[in-house]
């Protein structure tokens, strides 16, 4: 059997562009036609490297995984649950308002409206957004078990609780809210977190 045609296209970059199209339009709003000229590709390239166009998703969030987990070691390493919860929500507002990305989140702009065909989609960047709610669950855990979370603490709440949040803050930023704007959210919603007894 002859070997197929080596693939002549930078797989990271067409999913960066593929990510960009997903995270703008949405997956139903995403056209074979749009994910194809912005990844400079042909159909059949694409049918070739990812079997189909949830296949894409699927890799361009992979893709979106490698940034998030970079930032969620840098949230995680936060001295305190509160200056966790703080890293989180700021950095989410400086990222979804970000000149350099679309505004808001991939994990939510890409499964607000999905038709007939694709409503597993909503479930599977349910399932990527549930990953960060996760790992926050586990560091106020963590929190609870050193004393700096009170025993009447609910780590998991307040995991869901910054997880809600962060969705929230998504979908404000690609109505066109600002910065300053999520910033005032983060702020407010830090409230949920006890301070450091010294600085009190």
């Amino acid at each position: 059997m002859a070997m197929g045609r080596p693939r002549s296209f930078d797989t990271d970059k067409a999913l960066d562009e593929a990510m960009e199209v997903f995270w703008r339009h949405g997956y139903d709003g995403a056209s074979l036609a749009m994910l194809t000229k912005a990844m400079g590709i042909k159909p059949p390239s694409l049918y070739a490297a990812f079997g189909s166009k949830e296949g894409l998703l699927k890799a361009a969030l992979d893709r979106y995984a490698e940034r998030r987990s970079t930032h969620m070691r840098y949230v995680l390493a936060g001295a305190t649950a509160r200056e966790v919860a703080e890293r989180f929500l700021t950095s989410i507002a400086e990222s979804h308002t970000d000149p350099a990305n679309p505004p808001g989140c991939l994990l939510v702009q890409g499964g607000l409206a999905c038709g007939e065909g694709s409503e597993n989609i909503p479930f599977e960047l349910a399932s990527r957004r549930a990953q960060s709610e996760t790992e926050l669950r586990e560091r106020f855990a963590a929190a609870q078990r050193d004393g700096d979370l009170g025993a009447s603490a609910d780590p998991a709440a307040l995991a869901r609780f910054l997880s809600t949040v962060a969705s929230g803050m998504g979908v404000l930023a690609s109505s066109g809210a600002d910065r300053e704007a999520l910033r005032q959210v983060a702020r407010v919603s830090l409230g949920a977190f006890p301070e450091p007894k010294a600085a009190r």
